[in-house]
């Protein structure tokens, strides 16, 4: 049975205006693993949309902390995602049950060209590297790669490395680079030092 973990105080301006209340919802999976999505709620109207799986962990507990780990930009990203889903169901406000049972079916491979990310780092990295580095180091591995195809960092040896910390660093080190229109590979590595006979 589905569940709501965290319903967030704050409300995320959608298009034409609108304002979304955001919830994380979380339910046991058939595999015995526990999946998390996002809900927005039109403050408005009342409609309801809903993320795709955030993320799926082993425990309850774990899920719960991911969803009080949820940072700003990350709910912004995860609404702007959800923003073209087909699927909208009207609900009656102050509901403090999910509206869906489980997360939004992922898109056909057709649908899908470049993988929708959970956030910019571009934007985020003009709020500072510190930031940025905070931001992806909250996310998995999956997103992290996602990131690295979807915004062109593809390219250096750290974009297959099965760390996540590993990720976070290359595309900090990437984006850094291109920011600062900086063109060296990443990493770099320092040159030896001349040493005199």
């Amino acid at each position: 049975m589905a569940e709501v973990l965290v319903e967030f105080d704050a409300a995320f301006p959608g298009p034409g205006g609108a304002n979304y209340a955001p919830r994380a919802c979380a339910r046991l999976g058939d595999d015995g693993m526990w999946e998390g999505w996002l809900e927005f709620s039109d403050l408005e109207t009342g409609i309801v949309i809903r993320s795709g799986r955030e993320t799926t962990q082993p425990t309850r507990d774990d899920v719960m902390y991911w969803a009080t780990g949820l940072s700003r930009v990350y709910l912004e990203g995860a609404l702007a995602r959800a923003l073209p889903a087909d699927e909208r169901t009207y609900v009656e406000r102050g509901t403090v049950e999910p509206t869906f049972d489980g997360p939004a079916p992922r898109p056909s491979a057709d649908r899908v060209t470049l993988p929708r990310t959970v956030l910019d780092p571009f934007v985020v990295f003009a709020q500072g590297e510190r930031v940025l580095r905070q931001e992806l180091s909250a996310l998995d591995g999956d997103h992290l790669r996602d990131i690295i195809r979807a915004y062109g960092l593809e390219g250096g040896v750290a974009a297959n490395a099965p760390l996540p910390n590993v990720l976070v660093e290359y595309i900090v080190a990437e984006v850094r680079a291109r920011a600062l229109g900086d063109t060296a590979p990443w990493p770099v590595s320092p040159k030896p030092a001349d040493h005199a006979l």
